[in-house]
């Protein structure tokens, strides 16, 4: 009777843990325990996986990880109501702790009020300029670079900084997920790996950016975590596991980080401030085709370094979907040019239709110099160079998470610059809260830009006079930004009746604006003190 008793009691234990519920679009966990402690588990395994089934019978393939002494965990995202299936595959097969384990559980409906749960994980439809959620609502992404953010925050210290992003429209945090040139360890002193040819992976130092990239999401926040920081040059490179790391070593670490954060509403960067052209490009092709290949993965993307381009090189490769760039931090001749007439201005529409966004466009006060007229400059220039898509916001105490008084490491820093708690509310910080509220006002996924539609173009004679236009196709609606007081001239390509509004960005208002329309032009004078946008809309 006892041995009956004991069996009904095992099996009433796996049950639970197999039929554990989980809710759609929200992180789902389950536990190995392996039946030996390895080494090194990120050279001694080399494949420890879980295939998922879904009720419609949809599979999904999910790499695992090593989560410290005998435990192991998969985690993903279920994107379907009903009773899910798994079974477990480890290429040391003999370890029946991790091979060939079975489950399944219920997932059910969750009860948030976040598009992220509501509407599900962000992707890219094939054949679009932008981002969507699961359902198809496009997302327009407003990013905050909080590079040392996860790695050095207080528990109160993140929480207010998310709520204030969150309450400022902002939708997606880009951070840094390993020690880096601008961040040699964590608040507790940790390190994410130790070595350079033959590498340690370390659990703990990950468990603090598992609960920052957790609340993060709880708030309706989608986390760009950087994966391979890869600046080749410049004080500090050592640090950078992007750079410093050989080829399998650098596609280990960026395995196990995947694996890790997978679960959670991510957009990957796979490297940070890299050059990903010329003799590396090879390398970050092979290192992004072996993290990515045989896995449902979200998003990926590359954060190039300052005024560099990879579209023609990486626009081709299948497993990178967002073509971001770096303008850099400047409000001079070269970087200007190279927003308005670069090529990313040349080359959107002759590529394979994909979002192009700014990941690093002027941070406010780097220098002493950018102000939020730089940042709004930079911004409206940039969305409106290609079809709308998105912008990141950045500060020059923000990314470094300073505190009052402390210097930037490795970058050269001096003494002054504001604390991050400051600069979350400069000005230009706010306005991109502003500048979300007026994109979304319309559908600016069918915006395209249409600077043919000016007469006569300023910003060829005066570079920061740049004036940028957008327009639908079928022209019922036309968005310039113009950001010095001028007269100007647009083409009526279909002589419509249009009626004006200004936006001011600085202000977050609206009025009406007073239009000539005559032989098939368009010409009007802006008036204000600070950059505008005008919004014409076919009666």
């Amino acid at each position: 009777m006892k041995n009956v008793s004991l069996i009904f009691l095992i099996f009433l234990l796996k049950l639970n843990l197999q039929a554990k519920d989980a809710k759609i679009w929200m992180k789902h966990e389950i536990r190995f325990e392996s039946e030996k402690i390895y080494n090194n588990p990120i050279y001694d395994v080399k494949d420890f996986k879980v295939t998922f089934t879904s009720p419609s019978g949809q599979t999904l393939n999910v790499n695992g990880f090593w989560d410290g002494g005998k435990n192991w965990k998969v985690r993903f995202c279920p994107n379907e109501t009903g009773v899910w299936k798994w079974v477990s595959y480890c290429s040391d097969k003999k370890n029946t702790g991790l091979h060939k384990k079975e489950g399944e559980f219920n997932c059910k409906l969750n009860n948030s009020n976040e598009d992220i749960y509501k509407r599900g994980a962000i992707y890219h439809p094939k054949g679009k300029y932008y981002l969507t959620y699961n359902d198809g609502k496009p997302f327009f992404w407003l990013a905050c670079t909080a590079w040392n953010g996860a790695l050095k925050s207080s528990d109160e210290e993140w929480d207010f900084y998310l709520q204030q992003r969150k309450n400022n429209n902002y939708n997606v945090i880009q951070l840094v997920t390993t020690q880096w040139r601008g961040c040699d360890k964590n608040a507790e002193g940790l390190v994410a790996f130790e070595g350079c040819g033959y590498i340690k992976i370390n659990p703990e130092f990950f468990k603090r950016i598992d609960q920052k990239i957790d609340e993060a999401n709880e708030k309706g926040l989608i986390v760009s975590p950087v994966i391979l920081w890869a600046l080749p040059f410049g004080q500090g490179r050592y640090l950078s596991p992007g750079y410093a790391l050989p080829i399998e070593e650098a596609v280990l670490l960026a395995k196990y980080i995947v694996a890790r954060y997978q679960g959670n509403h991510v957009i990957w960067t796979l490297g940070g401030d890299g050059r990903y052209y010329g003799s590396l490009e090879d390398r970050w092709k092979e290192i992004g085709r072996q993290v990515f290949s045989g896995i449902d993965h979200a998003p990926v993307t590359l954060h190039p370094h300052g005024s560099s381009w990879i579209g023609e090189e990486y626009a081709g490769e299948d497993w990178y979907d967002i073509m971001g760039y770096q303008s850099s931090h400047s409000n001079g001749e070269r970087v200007v040019n190279w927003i308005n007439k670069g090529p990313m201005s040349k080359m959107w529409d002759k590529l394979k239709p994909m979002p192009y966004i700014n990941m690093e466009p002027n941070y406010e006060e780097i220098h002493f110099q950018i102000t939020d007229k730089d940042v709004r400059n930079a911004s409206y220039w940039s969305i409106f160079a290609t079809p709308l898509a998105g912008i990141t916001y950045g500060a020059n105490g923000i990314w470094p998470w300073l505190a009052e008084g402390e210097l930037i490491l490795n970058h050269g820093g001096k003494p002054g610059v504001s604390s991050w708690r400051k600069s979350i509310e400069f000005p230009g910080s706010i306005q991109m809260g502003y500048l979300f509220e007026f994109i979304n006002r319309y559908e600016w996924w069918n915006f395209f830009p249409a600077n043919e539609l000016l007469i006569e173009q300023l910003g060829e004679e005066v570079y920061n006079h740049w004036i940028s236009v957008v327009k639908t196709v079928d022209n019922s609606t036309i968005v310039a930004y113009i950001p010095v007081k001028c007269n100007v001239k647009l083409r009526n390509l279909n002589n419509f009746v249009y009626s004006a509004k200004w936006f001011n960005p600085v202000e977050n208002s609206y009025s009406d604006a007073k239009i000539i329309q005559k032989d098939g032009v368009i010409s009007f004078d802006q008036i204000f003190e600070n950059d505008i946008v005008i919004v014409l809309t076919k009666e």
